[in-house]
């Protein structure tokens, strides 16, 4: 379960963002999925929960938006949401797009005390 190790990393770089901030206190941690990131949602919750005991995110509110995926088409340049993982343009139906969201995970903003 890479989850884990996931929150492992997620919860050092909250306590490198707050004590370079000079923050004490984390209360409200938003983070962004990608559908294609390979992180389970419920599990990564399940791992933050567990882990966020005793740090500086101890009762922090943990939010998570899921981001679908976006591609950018090289024929036509739109810029699409998928639906469903198909690989091709709405527009034009080319299938060379670029996939310029939705495969990561980043902290989008950190509420600080």
């Amino acid at each position: 379960m890479h989850e884990y190790s996931v929150v492992q990393a997620l919860l050092e770089q909250i306590e490198n963002v707050a004590e370079e901030n000079k923050a004490t206190k984390v209360t409200k941690i938003i983070v962004k999925i990608g559908v294609m990131s390979g992180i389970e949602v419920h599990l990564l919750e399940v791992a933050f929960n567990t882990f966020k005991e005793k740090t500086i995110a101890d009762g922090a509110e943990f939010v998570i938006n899921i981001q679908q995926i976006k591609v950018e088409c090289a024929s036509c340049g739109e810029v699409s949401e998928l639906e469903k993982v198909e690989y091709c343009c709405r527009v034009c139906e080319s299938t060379a797009i670029k996939v310029i969201d939705g495969e990561d995970m980043f902290l989008m903003s950190l509420e600080m005390e």
